[in-house]
């Protein structure tokens, strides 16, 4: 986001600042910062408590937290494709085998409940979600989330990680929360944080949400490699989770009107597929057409 970030949160830090709030903080946060997300949830269905959330220094590292927390060496996480570069390098770190599941344009690259279940073996431990997505801007509607749900519901000994970072942005229909199905949240993983939905990708606050026992092993891993976030970060990030939405409203609209401005432009180029992204902020534009054909200088486009 090119957005500054909104006027009250930097007031907040500005007033941590000035109040000498410049200390350590517990490992997994400040406990007001957790109270209020796990707030955040209750309107979803899911009961969380402060002893669920664990901040960290932005989702990346809540990310690190749960797959070195998690994966042993040759454990297996599906994950659909395109995904976001860091997933791919985060689960080499944990030696970790990667089932990727190939997404396609025409189904809004979204991975479909057939192919959740194909993908699932006996040493299948994470699935890893995004959505909306990144790079695609792909978001599951509620009775696609719910499939995937499904076939989770036969596989108990997977855990579902949810990267639910730009779940503020929207255009057509709204995010779907995975908190919102009850019958996996012994094993689901929330990450998300304020870097997306608050124009806040400096003050480095991100977050995991997750049943107590995986919690209290991020928590463990986290105080090993970098203890608690930026004091005055989590200052300015509890005003976001508290205060008002209207300028993450005005965000959104912005967002829309650039998604529709440039899906335009988009439709004006010979032979490059497209679709409008229901979420996040990119387009992932079809591109295969042109493989095999010439440059103007008479090169061979061989990849892409």
């Amino acid at each position: 986001p090119d957005f500054d970030t909104p006027d009250h949160i930097r007031a907040a830090a500005i007033a941590a600042i000035n109040e000498g709030f410049t200390h350590y903080t517990p490992v997994a946060g400040i406990p007001a910062l957790r109270q209020a997300i796990a707030a955040i949830y209750k309107p979803h269905g899911a009961e969380y408590t402060a002893a669920n959330v664990v901040v960290s220094n932005g989702a990346k590292q809540s990310v690190v937290n749960v797959v070195m927390s998690l994966l042993d060496p040759g454990d297996e996480v599906v994950i659909p494709v395109p995904y976001w570069v860091s997933y791919i390098e985060i689960f080499k770190m944990a030696e970790a085998n990667v089932i990727e599941v190939q997404t396609t344009l025409d189904n809004g690259y979204k991975m479909t409940a057939a192919q959740l279940e194909a993908a699932i073996t006996p040493k299948t431990k994470m699935l890893l979600l995004n959505s909306p997505n990144n790079p695609t801007g792909g978001m599951y509607s509620r009775e696609e989330a719910a499939a995937l749900v499904a076939v989770l519901e036969r596989h108990p000994n997977v855990i579902l990680v949810s990267d639910e970072i730009y779940e503020h942005i929207w255009f057509d229909h709204p995010t779907v929360c995975f908190a919102s199905f009850p019958s996996i949240l012994d094993r689901l993983v929330i990450i998300s944080g304020v870097s997306k939905g608050f124009a806040m990708t400096g003050w480095r606050i991100g977050y995991s949400v997750s049943p107590k026992w995986i919690s209290e092993l991020c928590e463990k891993y986290q105080g090993q490699i970098t203890s608690g976030a930026s004091s005055v970060s989590q200052r300015a990030a509890l005003a976001a989770y508290t205060g008002p939405l209207e300028p993450t409203e005005k965000m959104r609209l912005k967002f829309l009107e650039r998604r529709d401005f440039m899906g335009e432009k988009l439709k004006n180029i010979p032979h490059l597929r497209s679709y409008s992204p229901p979420g996040a902020f990119y387009f992932y534009p079809d591109l295969s057409y042109f493989i095999g054909k010439k440059t103007a200088k008479g090169d061979v486009i061989r990849d892409i």
